[in-house]
C-alpha cells in the first residue's frame, strides 16, 4: 500500500488489543454509554434545579461537559476501529490534528476548571463573609470563559505549529492522536525543537500553574481546618473531598502519561497502550461517580429524580 507520510498516519496501538478486541469493544462501549448517560444526568440536574445554581455546581457541570466532549472525541473512533477488526488504523493527518486539538483543549480546560473550583472552595471556606461578592455570577461567567477560551486559542497555536512539521515516518504506537504523536513522528530540526519547547511552555502554563492554584487553595483550607473546631473542619473537608478526589485522579493519570512519554522506548508498546487506556478510562468514568455520589446535594436530587420515575 502506498502511503504518503504527509497525508496519512498509521496507529498500531490496536494491535496490542487485537487478541481480545471483542472484550475491549464491549468495555469501551459500556464505558462510553455510562459516561454519556451519567454526565448528562448530573448536568441536567444542575441545570434544572435552581438550588444548584451556585458557583461550585456550575464548575462541576462544566467539568462534566468537558468529560462528555473528551469522551466523544475518543471512544466512538476506538469502538468503530475495534468493530472493523483492523489492527493497524489508517488516519488522515487532518483527522489526527483535529483529534489532537480536542484532546489538548479538553485536558487543559479540565485543569483550569479544577483550579477555578479550588479557588471557589478556598473563598467559601476561608472568606465566607465576602464569598457572595467575590464569586458573583459575573465573576463565575468570566472564570468559565477564561477556562475555555484560553486553552482553545493556546492549543490551536500548538497544533498549528505541529501541523507544519515534516513527518519522517507514519507509524505511531498509540490508540489515538495527540500533539505528542504528531511531533514524535516528525523529523528532527529547528521547527520540531520550537514545537517541543512550545509544548513544554503550554504544559507549564495550562497544567502546572492550575495545579499550583489547586494545591495552594486546599492547603490553605487544611491549615484553617486544623485551627478551627472539629465540626467546622468536618463540614469544610466534606465539601472539598469530591473535588480533591477528582483532581488527584485526573492529575495522576495525566502526569503518568506525560512521564511515560519521556522514558518509553520502542519495545514498550504494551505499556504505552496500557497507559493510553488508563488515561482514557479512569478520569471519564470516575468523575460522574464521584460527583454523583459524593456531592451531597447532587446525590439527593439524583435519588429524588430516579425515585419519581419509578
Amino acid at each position: 500500500m502506498n502511503i504518503s507520510y504527509g497525508s496519512t498516519l498509521s496507529l498500531d496501538g490496536l494491535a496490542q488489543l487485537y487478541e481480545h478486541r471483542f472484550m475491549f469493544l464491549l468495555l469501551f462501549l459500556l464505558f462510553y454509554v455510562f459516561v454519556m448517560l451519567s454526565d448528562s444526568l448530573v448536568v441536567y440536574i444542575i441545570c434544572s434545579q435552581r438550588s444548584l445554581h451556585r458557583p461550585m455546581y456550575v464548575f462541576v457541570g462544566a467539568v462534566l461537559v468537558n468529560s462528555v466532549v473528551g469522551s466523544s472525541n475518543l471512544y466512538p473512533k476506538l469502538i468503530w476501529d475495534l468493530l472493523e477488526g483492523i489492527p493497524v488504523v489508517l488516519m488522515s493527518r487532518s483527522a489526527c490534528l483535529c483529534q489532537a486539538y480536542v484532546s489538548g483543549f479538553v485536558g487543559c480546560a479540565s485543569f483550569m476548571l479544577m483550579a477555578a473550583m479550588a479557588i471557589d472552595r478556598y473563598l467559601s471556606v476561608c472568606h465566607p463573609l465576602r464569598y457572595a461578592a467575590l464569586m458573583s455570577p459575573t465573576v463565575v461567567t468570566i472564570m468559565l470563559i477564561i477556562c475555555w477560551l484560553a486553552p482553545a486559542f493556546i492549543i490551536a497555536g500548538v497544533v498549528a505549529l505541529a501541523s507544519r512539521l515534516q513527518p519522517c515516518h507514519s507509524r505511531a504506537t498509540r490508540l489515538f492522536c495527540d500533539t505528542y504523536t504528531i511531533v514524535s513522528i516528525s523529523c528532527w530540526g529547528e521547527e520540531r525543537f520550537i514545537s517541543e519547547i512550545c509544548g513544554l511552555f503550554v504544559t507549564t502554563i495550562l497544567i502546572l500553574i492550575p495545579i499550583a492554584f489547586v494545591l495552594f487553595s486546599y492547603t490553605r483550607i487544611l491549615v484553617l481546618c486544623l485551627q478551627r473546631s472539629r465540626t467546622f473542619a468536618s463540614k469544610a473537608l466534606k465539601t472539598c473531598l469530591p473535588h480533591v478526589i477528582v483532581f488527584v485522579n485526573y492529575s495522576l493519570s495525566v502526569m503518568f502519561e506525560l512521564l511515560h512519554r519521556r522514558v518509553t522506548t520502542s519495545d514498550e508498546a504494551r505499556r504505552t497502550i496500557a497507559t493510553n487506556v488508563l488515561v482514557l478510562v479512569i478520569p471519564t468514568v470516575c468523575n460522574p461517580v464521584v460527583y454523583g455520589l459524593k456531592v451531597g446535594e447532587i446525590y439527593q436530587k439524583l435519588k429524588k429524580l430516579l425515585h419519581c420515575h419509578r
